[in-house]
């Protein structure tokens, strides 16, 4: 009897193992798109539940008692067994499939991303710049209107292809009219 339980659960076992690797099947009971308590993992884990459980509950019972009680004994231990299991699964793969995901990202994605120019990027032509997109670094060929030498911070204002950016700098400009200080000569007068 307990072989009969075994295989019982070994057949739940396997549409739940089937289920996952193919996915959703219709198989004559209910739709694929089921949900609840007649979703196919729910259904798997009751079948599974009751025949491992049963099997459990046959190898515990006193052998002096009659084979229907043993059965009757077996199957409610089963369905012990086997509610709880359904019910986790229902919540389970209720859990998978409502799960937040982040959008595919794009090439639209890429304007506003800032970055820095890791090749400089000529006034024609194009140089390499490293975007921070989504949190992650990721290197684009860069075009630019002016010139722009490496390590200069960069913001993309438009998108050329998937693998191109054209980018403008978000350096400080120096305040019109202002000039440098000169640097003290090597070796000359200090006041």
């Amino acid at each position: 009897m307990a072989v009969v339980f075994l295989v019982v659960g070994a057949i739940g076992l396997g549409v739940l193992v089937l289920s996952l690797i193919v996915g959703e099947l219709e198989m004559g009971f209910g739709h694929a798109d089921a949900d609840g308590p007649f979703s196919l993992p729910a259904i798997a884990a009751l079948i599974g539940g009751v025949g491992f459980g049963g099997a459990a509950a046959t190898t515990l019972l006193p052998a002096t008692l009659p084979d229907v009680v043993a059965v009757l004994v077996a199957l409610v231990a089963g369905l012990a067994v086997a509610v709880p299991l359904a019910w986790g699964a229902v919540r389970l793969s209720r859990a998978l499939r409502d799960m937040p995901t982040q959008e595919t990202l794009t090439r639209l994605h890429l304007v506003g991303a800032q970055g820095v120019v890791v090749s400089a990027v000529p006034g024609s032509g194009f140089g390499e710049v490293r975007l921070t997109v989504a949190g992650q670094h990721l290197k684009f060929s860069a075009r630019s209107d002016v010139p722009l030498p490496t390590g200069t911070p960069v913001y993309v204002v438009d998108t050329l292809s998937e693998t191109s950016v054209h980018v403008v700098s978000t350096a400080p400009d120096p305040l019109p009219g202002s000039r440098p200080a000169p640097l003290p000569e090597p070796g000359g007068n200090r006041p």
